[in-house]
């Protein structure tokens, strides 16, 4: 079954709210800034549930059910989530959901964008726009959205204040009666319309190991004062960016105390982009060439057998770079680094754990990725909370017949006949994908069980094909 069916019915109903007032100006942030970076249907889903909000106001006052939203938008309901989940990831949108009975109500509250200016000086999201769109196109739309500014200098500023321009009456006049106190007062069930603040991505405080990063600091260098919570945050964004471990980040920061003996950020932004121009001989990190971090890490550093090799491999390669090896050697299209980078921003899904779901689809798949299934997959993990490579081989194994159904279940897959199917078997496949059966020989390929297995899913493919 599939996952979003645990999350999500049609027949669940939702009502929208948005944070303060939207403006015709924040469509063109979403449009150019944010669908580069999540892709068109989750701005089409913001675009339609903002829709429901009546102009100058910030509640829609209406409930539907999600049958609705599909019938709107002509979308399945698992396409919908998927587009919800990255717009919860990336700020655009919080959820809540309150259950009565065998009713459940989500209550969706849109989330501005961010300022132009909050988000081409933002540490992560002006990199990974510049990387998805190229240099040329990136510095247009930065034109598009700055101005020139108009000099002052020459000018003297003349401006008068309040107390310039008004005076108060009398003292008397300004008594407040208990009338007048209950007229002016906002009912605790109200909240005036405004402009709410954009949010940037978040989560990343739990992707660093500061403790680790703490017990290489001297405090002769550095006091613990400097690290504000505004300053960790950015050490673990610019961590998370440029896939810095605990260890190398106490050198670049050590860099980075200005002469008042406080984290300089910017200076440590471009002393961290340097450090990886240096490092990978690249100009912009792409999520894709992230690898596994050390506290996630659980193989052995003296690895003996094939298993823990290959465990000790996939911590220490980029899901790029093991693309890259399971493709021999070629450079992955971009169409597959697209998905990867998918789901490593929305699912935030460790480097390690990814090479393990990259493994388990291409092999399955005929070497191809397959972008609903990998994220379908990817879904599942990311709610499982798994965060090393032993427990998506673990996991990969013990649910292999229920990501198999996902993949029978696809309408459009194209019938793969058995030839096809043993050439699968050919291609190299680790130790940890093999099935574990004791008391059958290692030398034996195809047991009965197997190859009844086999003709059913020869006859269910036929009649696929046929439908």
């Amino acid at each position: 079954m599939a996952r979003h069916w645990k999350e999500l019915l049609p027949i669940d109903f939702y009502s929208v709210s948005s944070n303060g007032m939207l403006h015709d100006y924040d469509r063109k942030v979403l449009s150019l800034l944010y669908q580069p970076l999540i892709g068109a249907l989750p701005i089409s889903l913001y675009f339609t549930l903002w829709s429901e909000i009546e102009q100058n106001r910030i509640h829609s006052g209406s409930i539907h059910s999600h049958r609705t939203l599909m019938s709107l938008m002509q979308l399945r309901l698992d396409d919908i989530f998927e587009a919800r989940k990255k717009l919860e990831g990336i700020g655009l949108l919080k959820v809540w959901r309150r259950k009565q009975e065998e009713e459940r109500h989500f209550f969706y509250e849109l989330q501005p964008p961010l300022s132009p200016e909050e988000f081409f000086n933002d540490a992560m999201l002006n990199i990974y726009l510049h990387k998805k769109l190229g240099k040329q196109h990136y510095q247009k739309l930065k034109s598009f959205f700055s101005d020139q500014k108009v000099a002052t200098e020459s000018y003297e500023h003349i401006t008068k204040s309040f107390s310039e321009v008004f005076a108060s009456g009398h003292f008397d006049s300004l008594y407040i009666s208990d009338e007048l106190k209950e007229d002016i007062k906002l009912d605790a069930s109200e909240t005036f319309i405004g402009r709410g603040e954009g949010a940037a991505p978040s989560g990343f405080m739990d992707t660093f190991d500061f403790e680790l990063f703490a017990s290489g600091l001297s405090k002769s260098f550095i006091s613990e004062k400097a690290f504000t919570p505004k300053v960790k945050e950015m050490i673990a964004k610019i961590a998370f960016l440029y896939d810095i471990n605990p260890i190398q980040m106490q050198s670049l920061v050590l860099r980075a105390i200005d002469e008042k003996e406080e984290v300089n950020i910017e200076l440590l932004r471009k002393i961290a982009r340097d450090w990886y121009q240096i490092e990978y001989g690249d100009d912009l990190p792409s999520l894709a060439q992230r690898t596994q971090p050390l506290h996630l890490r659980t193989g052995s550093s003296e690895p003996k057998t094939e298993e823990e090799r290959h465990i000790r491999h996939l911590e220490t390669v980029s899901p790029l770079k093991r693309l890259s090896e399971l493709s021999g050697g070629g450079e992955p299209s971009k169409a597959d680094i697209d998905i990867i980078e998918g789901i490593m921003f929305n699912q935030q899904l460790p480097p390690g754990v990814v090479n393990v779901l990259i493994e388990y689809v291409m092999i399955k798949t005929d070497m191809r990725l397959s972008k609903s299934y990998v994220e379908k997959i990817a879904s599942h993990w990311a709610r499982k909370k798994i965060k090393t490579v032993k427990e998506a081989m673990e996991l990969a194994k013990k649910e292999h017949q229920q990501y198999l159904s996902w993949q029978v279940e696809k309408k459009n897959k194209k019938a793969t006949t058995s030839t096809s199917k043993k050439v699968i078997r050919q291609e190299y496949i680790p130790e940890w994908m093999k099935e574990e059966n004791k008391d059958q020989p290692k030398n034996t390929e195809i047991t009965p069980e197997l190859e009844r297995k086999r003709k059913q899913l020869e006859e269910e493919f036929k009649r696929l094909k046929k439908r």
